[in-house]
């Protein structure tokens, strides 16, 4: 029968030994797993077809089912993920500030480990590899539990990387995956204090909303993502219609595509029948209001709930707005606090968006795909903060560590 606390146990021990690694070492380690991840590429896609075989058979819809495939490239990139986060400078031992006090104490702070790492999550395998990584060179200890649609690749890929760190030598415990994908399972981890230091849920709004409002572990909330563009009447419309494209159409069943578009009355006329056409095109289902249904007739009428919707699909809202104040309040009021862009060649509306739009990340004339902690500079990530404590936006190794006083005397005793 398996046993969490177990799991838990061997967990925190486990991160012991981490704390005495030398970066060298947690380089060793991802560099070896990565090479375990390429030559074991046709295990894992093996493993994988099973879970893509199960997906069909449930009726997964295809966005989701992009999620959770596998491929020589898909493996590549994760490989090449681990080689990256072994690229990057070890924040664990950095010295954040010294200073001297009156009375001869040296004070500072060093970032330090979090502990044991544990994440839940759904659909993407990825997340194995890449969680497992950046927890790996932060110095923690990672327990993964992601969904049933994935666990046979799961399986497989942890069963991949544990080798390869035993194989070095070192304790395989760093990385446990668990095993029991019921909802009993996700409830046990959220009151493990005391063995789980960290809880970061990476998943759909259910799976985020459960996590935040049961867990007496510490959570850091990751981002559902109804992600807006504003089409301003100063935009460039190639630009526009390019923008809008990529962000609804690369992936759509990820959290920084685009869900709802606005666009500004001005150009409305111009640009609604050009870009819900180009939508058209890519199998897109637009949810409209009346104003964009008079300039383009192949729409389904929006509800209310659309405004606030993040459709994994190929579905996107789009809205007619007054101006950029309408605009703003639309996304103030149903914005998910994630990424939010304008399209404008006007200076002052863009630093009007930037400074009143309150998101994780906010861009002018660009792509709300960018939202990611590789296209950032970061590595890979371990998801994306929509909440505005500790950390927000990508969370890179930086925001999985924490920081502890170091004090330094000689002799003083207080007062």
């Amino acid at each position: 029968m398996y046993d969490l606390n177990e799991t838990a146990e061997l967990s925190k021990k486990a991160s012991k030994q981490l704390t005495r690694l030398s970066s060298d070492d947690k380089n060793k380690i991802l560099i070896c797993c990565a090479k375990a991840l390429r030559e074991n590429c046709d295990k894992i896609i093996l493993s994988n077809k099973t879970d893509l075989k199960n997906a069909e058979m449930n009726n997964i819809k295809p966005s989701l089912i992009d999620r959770l495939t596998l491929n020589d490239k898909r493996i590549d990139s994760m490989a090449e993920g681990l080689e990256q986060i072994a690229a990057l400078d070890d924040p664990i031992g950095e010295v954040l500030s010294m200073k001297t006090l009156p009375n001869g104490l040296v004070v500072g702070q060093k970032r330090v480990a979090m502990g044991v790492i544990g994440i839940i999550y759904e659909s993407r395998p990825n997340v194995t590899s890449d969680a497992f990584g950046l927890c790996l060179k932060a110095g923690s200890a990672v327990i993964l539990r992601g969904g049933k649609d994935a666990i046979n690749s799961n399986i497989k890929i942890v069963e991949i990387l544990r080798a390869a760190i035993n194989e070095l030598g070192f304790d395989q415990n760093v990385i446990q995956l668990v095993t029991d994908t019921s909802r009993d399972s996700a409830m046990k981890m959220m009151k493990m204090n005391g063995l789980i230091d960290l809880l970061i849920p990476r998943g759909g709004a259910g799976l985020i909303r459960s996590v935040v409002e049961n867990s007496t572990v510490p959570v850091i909330e990751t981002g559902v993502g109804n992600c807006h563009i504003f089409v301003d009447s100063s935009a460039k419309l190639q630009d526009a219609l390019n923008i809008v494209i990529n962000a609804k159409t690369q992936r759509p069943g990820v959290c920084n595509a685009a869900e709802s578009l606005l666009i500004h009355k001005d150009i409305a006329e111009d640009f609604v029948p050009t870009v819900c056409g180009a939508l058209r095109e890519k199998g897109v289902e637009i949810r409209a209001d009346e104003k964009t249904a008079a300039l383009f007739n192949d729409v389904v009428k929006a509800q209310e709930s659309d405004w606030g919707c993040e459709y994994l699909d190929n579905i996107i809202s789009v809205k007619i707005v007054e101006n950029l104040e309408d605009a703003i309040e639309h996304i103030s009021k149903y914005s998910t606090g994630h990424s939010e862009a304008i399209i404008t060649e006007n200076y002052t509306n863009a630093g009007i968006f930037i400074n009143e739009i309150d998101s994780a990340a906010v861009y002018v004339n660009a792509s709300t795909r960018f939202t990611d902690g590789n296209e950032f500079g970061l590595g890979a990530e371990i998801g994306i903060s929509t909440q505005k404590l500790h950390a927000r936006g990508p969370m890179g190794l930086k925001e999985i560590t924490t920081t502890k006083y170091i004090i330094f005397g000689n002799g003083q005793i207080r007062k």
